[in-house]
């Protein structure tokens, strides 16, 4: 419990069987401690330690675990709505928690289904860091937002609440204006997005 508990320290309380294996846990050994009640099993591949404090992260964090979660893909990030609420900016309020993985990626065919799954290749550049979770740049999730909905209030709105807090340059907020209007042109909005996966209900 000591190696699990650092291991996941850092994570709001959760880590995933693929990070205990590489500590030479098996799954067998966290199959015991959650029937006797030191682990709480969250999602398929991921685990919490039983009243481990709940942060407020920690929904998005237990999102990017179970999509990495055995030989889950490398390059994804927590996107589109879920990325404006975590930058701060416009006033969205995401039901679920959106996340944006390769367009190959082999994902389960049933997952959880508080979780919207975007389907995009996202260069290393679209990704940055935001409390230690892997988010897209504020600029891509304008533009994603954009192109998802129509919706050019949330992207305008968006680009006022990232420019008064120092999220875009003046030059930034400019060239996002230019490719939101008018909404009509939808080549200048394409953000190789293809789709989003409908969420089938899971038991875990």
């Amino acid at each position: 419990m000591d190696e699990l508990f650092a291991l996941a320290e850092e994570q709001d309380g959760l880590f995933t069987s693929k990070e205990a294996r590489s500590l030479g846990i098996q799954d067998s050994v966290l199959v015991r401690l959650r029937q006797r009640g030191r682990l709480e099993r969250m999602s398929r591949g991921v685990y919490r330690i039983a009243h481990y404090p709940t942060e407020r992260l920690a929904q998005y964090r237990e999102a990017i675990l179970w999509a990495q979660a055995s030989s889950g893909p490398e390059l994804i990030a927590l996107s589109h709505e879920t990325a404006l609420l975590l930058y701060g900016i416009s006033d969205v309020n995401p039901s679920r928690v959106n996340l944006t993985v390769p367009v190959s990626a082999r994902m389960r065919r049933v997952h959880p289904k508080w979780i919207a799954i975007h389907r995009a290749n996202l260069a290393k550049e679209d990704i940055q860091l935001n409390e230690g979770m892997p988010v897209t740049t504020v600029e891509r999730s304008i533009l994603d937002v954009q192109a998802a909905t129509r919706r050019t209030d949330f992207a305008r709105q968006a680009i006022i609440d990232a420019l008064r807090k120092g999220l875009l340059t003046p030059a930034q907020a400019s060239s996002l204006r230019k490719r939101i209007n008018p909404p009509s042109r939808s080549s200048s909005l394409s953000t190789n997005a293809s789709k989003v996966e409908m969420n089938e209900p899971s038991t875990t």
